[in-house]
């Protein structure tokens, strides 16, 4: 019968010794660290996706014919300046759902003047002369829209809201409102009352005093 060779070992090839209880801590946390990191990165990957802004209604009051003065600033219309009402500023950016800002596009709100009136013939023409009631502004590389305005007001059957629309040459993206955040007339508004907790945290939005005024911040998300 054949012997079965012993393995020898030299000074220059010792013998190898059992992993220390060190080494297998370390082998163990290299592992779970390989496990666990493709956990870390689904989270990351899923958040970078925001929720387009909701869709709301248009209304009856858009503009039949886009007004000569429809710049950024409502409470001027010509040479007429607006004094009635709060006046505010309402700002924010328009990106992307993966947060590329909407560059080259355009913003446009419409609301009515202090005492509920829109510029619309379907409202009777009752709006004051000296509110724009309508703006539009061209979007910059950094997707920032500004317009000075005032606070939104009430009227018969609605609670204070702002209409925006955003658009891409030749294509609508979006058209939505936005709201007051506290106030007392959002519970009783048959829009505003059917938005889900989500949907009403992104179109509610407060009016906060700032150094040039009191400002209202309002995010928009389009599926572009």
């Amino acid at each position: 019968m054949p012997d079965i060779a012993t393995p020898s070992f030299s000074p220059l090839h010792p013998a190898p010794t059992a992993p220390t209880r060190r080494q297998w801590l370390q082998q163990g946390l290299r592992g779970a660290a390989l496990v666990a990191a493709p956990a870390l990165v689904q989270p990351a990957a899923a958040q970078a996706r925001a929720m387009p802004t909701p869709r709301q209604t248009e209304g009856p009051y858009y503009p039949v014919d886009i007004p000569a003065d429809s710049d950024s600033d409502l409470l001027r219309n010509g040479m007429r300046r607006y004094t009635q009402g709060e006046a505010v500023w309402v700002e924010g950016r328009v990106t992307d759902t993966q947060g590329v800002p909407l560059s080259g596009g355009t913003v446009e709100i419409w609301q009515c003047d202090a005492d509920g009136h829109y510029h619309h013939p379907g409202d009777g023409g009752k709006a004051a002369p000296a509110f724009q009631g309508f703006g539009r502004v061209v979007l910059g590389r950094d997707g920032h829209y500004r317009f000075r305005t005032i606070r939104p007001a009430p009227y018969t059957g609605r609670t204070p809201h702002i209409h925006f629309k955003v658009r891409l040459p030749g294509r609508e993206l979006l058209t939505t409102q936005m709201y007051v955040a506290g106030d007392p007339g959002n519970t009783r508004d048959y829009l505003w009352s059917r938005l889900g907790d989500a949907e009403r945290a992104a179109l509610t939005v407060p009016f906060a005093p700032s150094p040039d005024g009191v400002r209202a911040q309002f995010a928009l998300v389009v599926q572009a």
